[in-house]
């Protein structure tokens, strides 16, 4: 609508475009405009007539009270209760967003692992890449490239001297995962190397780990509950000593109470038969295993038991097991392990032993008694530098000509680790073979080992 101050100026300048171009006489002159003057003003107030009037009659604008409501938005009724200040603004608990950032990011249950996407399964791989140097400097006609006092030659013949050989073979990789469950954590382990026995299964893979853990329950290929793992001595020969259980065998084995107690009893039912395809075959019953263990502030000591079968055509035959093995910390810096073990017939289950016999017109089973014994000491330099010596032996009671009346070995090692991931090291090893005739056969050997582990 045009304001009344603009419609005045319209007027003004409409009255005087009307006047004539030519000038008239003064007084005709001035009458004329005072005439139109008095014309515009009736004009005007005219004008001003109508706007008042249109004032009164225009509808009045609708207010924001009187404009249509509009369509009611989708919403949700309140939780029930009263409503606090503190709830104004708050997400009705009832909706689901469709994404929401993580209050934090997961971390991996496995030192140095991940999280699976999109789970909660911690996974982790690990293992190392090793090489080892070994020379004879007396006869060694063993299938294997690592020691194996078993079979040394005797009385120094029949063998091969001052021999060197390289080896990749013991190096390895695992996998392993965790993943938590409202009843406790599940694992996962498989591991393999590439070191097969025998001169005829070099570079192999071979699995050596194998198996679940849930709830105090393992069920898998790991090594044998009989098996003393934690009080063997660190050797850079792969075998190591002898007189010690040194086994994997599939099992299903079940732990007592907390795996965090320093108290343990487990019990295991085991592969039965010989890991090196010995003449026993068709075993009705696993090998039955009774463990103790008990960790002190400075060390630790167990007890296991052992009972196993051997069967032949005509014959079945039960024999058994007993150990004790046990850690104690001299000083920070210094570590003595050492272990017992006696069993009967069971090459498998004591590393040099004679193990049993079968006779192959009657059938009869004959069991050897064999005693091992492994003592071990480590002393600790520095964080980069550690030494090792051990001593292990074995004795047989069951008097046959073929059989190794005692083996005995002593290793003397230095391992270097320049870094964390990386051990290099020097070792020397001396045995001796004495069978039931009278014969021996000695061992001197120097090993030299890099290894670069990853985990």
């Amino acid at each position: 609508m045009t304001s009344a101050p603009a419609l005045t100026a319209l007027a003004l300048a409409l009255g005087l475009s009307a006047m004539p171009a030519q000038a008239q006489p003064q007084a005709q002159t001035d009458a004329a405009l005072r005439a139109e003057v008095r014309q515009l003003r009736e004009e005007l107030a005219q004008i001003h007539a109508e706007i008042a009037a249109l004032k009164t009659t225009a509808p009045v604008p609708a207010t924001a009270a009187a404009l249509p409501a509009p369509a009611p938005a989708l919403s949700i009724a309140a939780p029930p209760g009263p409503v606090m200040a503190q709830d104004i603004g708050a997400p009705d608990p009832r909706i689901k967003p469709r994404y929401t950032e993580p209050d934090a990011v997961p971390v991996s249950a496995i030192p140095g692992g991940m999280i699976v996407p999109g789970t909660n399964t911690s996974i982790h791989l690990y293992g190392y890449a090793e090489t080892a140097v070994v020379h004879d400097f007396k006869q060694s006609s063993s299938p294997d490239v690592f020691t194996d006092l078993m079979f040394q030659p005797l009385d120094n013949a029949g063998g091969v001297t001052r021999r060197t050989q390289f080896s990749a073979e013991t190096s390895r990789i695992g996998f392993a995962s965790s993943t938590p469950t409202p009843a406790g954590i599940f694992k996962t382990t498989v591991e393999a190397d590439f070191y097969s026995y025998g001169a005829d299964n070099r570079k192999l893979i071979r699995l050596r780990h194998a198996y679940g853990e849930y709830g105090g329950w393992l069920i898998g290929q790991t090594w044998s509950t009989f098996m003393d793992v934690d009080n063997l001595p660190e050797t850079l020969d792969f075998n190591g000593p002898v007189g010690a259980p040194f086994s994997r065998r599939a099992q299903v084995r079940y732990a007592f109470g907390d795996a965090g107690s320093s108290v343990g009893v487990t019990l295991a039912l085991e592969e039965p038969a010989d890991q090196f395809g010995g003449p026993s075959a068709n075993e009705r019953f696993p090998q039955l295993i009774a463990r103790f263990d008990k960790r002190f502030a400075r060390g630790a000591v167990n007890l296991r038991l052992l009972t196993h079968e051997k069967r032949s055509p005509t014959e079945s035959r039960r024999g058994y097991g007993v150990a004790i093995g046990g850690s104690f910390k001299l000083s920070p810096k210094d570590l003595l392990t050492g272990q017992f073990t006696r069993v009967d017939g069971d090459i498998d289950q004591l590393y040099g032993a004679n193990g049993y016999a079968i006779d192959a017109s009657s059938g009869a089973i004959t069991f050897d008694r064999n005693r091992g014994l492994v003592l071990g000491y480590a002393h600790f330099f520095s964080d980069k530098l550690r030494a090792n010596a051990s001593f292990g032996m074995n004795r047989g009671k069951h008097a046959q000509t073929a059989d190794n009346r005692a083996l005995r070995e002593v290793f003397f090692n230095l391992i270097y680790s320049p870094i964390k991931n990386i051990d290099l090291g020097g070792e020397w090893v001396l045995g001796e073979r004495e069978t039931f005739d009278g014969q021996t056969g000695t061992l001197s050997r120097l090993g030299l080992m890099g290894r670069y582990s990853f985990y």
